[in-house]
This record gives C-alpha cells, sequence and structure tokens, in this order.
C-alpha cells in the first residue's frame, strides 16, 4: 500500500505544473527612464542612438528592456514629477540628460542608480559626486569641462568675427553659475570685454538680444540651459535679425540658423551612456564607475549664415572629421 501512495505521489510531482521553476527561468525585464527637459524634437538623434546602442549588446525593447522617455518641456516641476514617477515605476535605472534632470534624480531617490548626461554643471563642485575617479553613491555618468570648453568657444567666436573686441554672454539666471564665471575667465584671457545678458524665458530672449546690442557687443555666447537649448529656431532668429554672430554647444542650434556651435558630440555621449546602463544592469555600481569627460568635438560653422554675417564659412570636427 505505502508502494502505491508512493508511485502516486511521484506521478502528481511529475506532472504538476512547474511554477516555482518557470517563475525563476523568467527573463527580467529591465525599466531605465530617461528625464529629459528638452522636447524630443531637440535631441530625437542621440536618443535613436541610446537604443540602438543598447540593442547591439543584447537588449530587446519591450522583452528584456523597457527604455521610456520622459521629456518636460522645460518645466523642471514636471521634471520632479518624472523623477519621482521612475521611483514609484521601480525603474533599474535613471538617465538624467541636463543639470535640471540630474537635480530632480539626485532629489528623488539615492539608491536607484542615476546615469547623467549633463554639460552644464561641474558635479564636484555641486556636490553630486565625491570625486570624477570615485563618484561614490548612486550617481555617475558625463560632464563637460567647462573652463576649457568656453574658452575654446570664445576663442573661436573671435576668429571668424576679426576685430570683435566686446562680447555678450547669454545665460538662464536659474542656472548653476560656473559655466558663466568659467566664460568670464575666459573672455579676460582673450582680452576680450564682456556683457552679461539674462533670459529666465522665452519671452526674455527679445530683450537680451536688444540689451545685447545696445552694450556694445558684436558677438554673442549662449551659456548652456535646458530652456535656452528648447529654442533653437527663435535664437537663431533673433541672432540674425541683430546681426549678432553666436555660438552655442549643441549642433542642432546651427542646424537652425546660428552661425556656429562647438561642443561634444551628443551621439558618441548617448553611446558612452548606454554602455554605463548596460554595465550597471550587469551589476556594477554606480560609485565605482568615473565621471567621464566628453571626449569627441565638433566646430560646426552654418554656411549660410556665415554668408549673411559676412564670416568666411567652414565646417568640420576637432577631430579632422567632416561633422
Amino acid at each position: 500500500m505505502r508502494g502505491i501512495v508512493f508511485a502516486v505521489a511521484l506521478a502528481v510531482s511529475l506532472f504538476a505544473p512547474p511554477r516555482v521553476v518557470e517563475a525563476q527561468s523568467a527573463t527580467k525585464v529591465f525599466r531605465v527612464v530617461e528625464l529629459n527637459p528638452i522636447p524630443s524634437a531637440g535631441q530625437g538623434a542621440p536618443q535613436k542612438v541610446f537604443r540602438q546602442t543598447l540593442r547591439d549588446l543584447g537588449y530587446v525593447q519591450g522583452k528584456s528592456i523597457l527604455v521610456e522617455d520622459r521629456f518636460a518641456a522645460g518645466s523642471e516641476a514636471r521634471l520632479r514629477e518624472d523623477a519621482a514617477e521612475a521611483v514609484r515605476l521601480k525603474a533599474d535605472v535613471i538617465l538624467a540628460v541636463s543639470s535640471a534632470a540630474v537635480r530632480a534624480a539626485a532629489n528623488a531617490t539615492t539608491t536607484i542608480p542615476i546615469v547623467a548626461v549633463d554639460l552644464e554643471s561641474d558635479p564636484v563642485a555641486s556636490g553630486l559626486v565625491s570625486s570624477l575617479a570615485h563618484p561614490g553613491g548612486n550617481l555617475t555618468g558625463f560632464f563637460l569641462d567647462l573652463p576649457e570648453v568656453n574658452g575654446k568657444r570664445l576663442e573661436q567666436l573671435k576668429e571668424a568675427v576679426p576685430g570683435v573686441a566686446r562680447v555678450a554672454i547669454l545665460v538662464d539666471p536659474t542656472m548653476d553659475p560656473a559655466p558663466r564665471r568659467a566664460a568670464e575667465v575666459a573672455a579676460r584671457s582673450l582680452g576680450l570685454s564682456f556683457q552679461v545678458v539674462e533670459a529666465r524665458g522665452s519671452g526674455d530672449l527679445e530683450g537680451a538680444f536688444r540689451e545685447a546690442v545696445k552694450g556694445g557687443s558684436r558677438a554673442l555666447m549662449i551659456i548652456q540651459s535646458p530652456m535656452l537649448a528648447a529654442h533653437p529656431r527663435t535664437i537663431a532668429d533673433l541672432a540674425a535679425k541683430h546681426r549678432l554672430p553666436s555660438t552655442r554647444i549643441f549642433s542642432f542650434f546651427t542646424e537652425a540658423g546660428l552661425l556656429m556651435s562647438y561642443g561634444p558630440n551628443l551621439s558618441a555621449l548617448f553611446r558612452e551612456a548606454a554602455s554605463y546602463v548596460d554595465r550597471i544592469l550587469k551589476g556594477a555600481k554606480p560609485g565605482d564607475l568615473p565621471v567621464q569627460r566628453p571626449t569627441r568635438f565638433e566646430l560646426i560653422l552654418n554656411q549660410k549664415a556665415a554668408r549673411v554675417l559676412g564670416s568666411q564659412s567652414r565646417r568640420r570636427s576637432c577631430c579632422g572629421r567632416t561633422a
């Protein structure tokens, strides 16, 4: 009788649905939430590169990974809401694009890994990381070397506008003042006088350009800001209207009509960001991944704008590759 009972029990165990085994072998679907204050049209290409890089690394959207975009249309309040939502969704990694997105993410969580693409702030001076080599905490990523880059941009602007002696520096006063200070130091080192003009929103842009012209500036450098980055066409049109040769770090500003841009290759940055996300999903701690500086930069001049402004046009990258 005991033998019969044993046989029945064994049969039941063999044919019962293996629920526990299935649950343990199920593939985990990672969730990556991107926080970005710029509308998608402003950075469409880099985001496609980010997804393609993850695909090349073996991730399949909807099967092994969910990459979700949150564009805040320039609103910091919405960024904070999106960061809180990412925490509620238990995101595996937050990709924070811009200083505003980094602040929102860092204030929302101290446990979820954050990969930053921030071209507007100094991560050590702002207290985001302990050091570049050993960030510590839950945040790492890619930050710009502001003094060096702003100095280079002013130097290029001086070369493009022969005889320029005074430049305007357009800033968003709500941003980290480090980039503005770096630009001021660079201007002095190049023997340029300067004036700072401010715009808190798109409605202030016309007045800022008028103030620059009234102050005697013959060229203008735009300091990076999510608000300013959201209005490339408006800024390019105002630069043409007031005949102010202008420079920005993002190439989509030159595509909109601005004279020139010099800054990191965004596609390369997002490719590197995807590799950091991959390493974190495979077990690396963000605090152990060093903060990196962009290594590929592009100088791009808009030929049409150069002709209108009477400048000699050219288009190149710093690495000898056509941009």
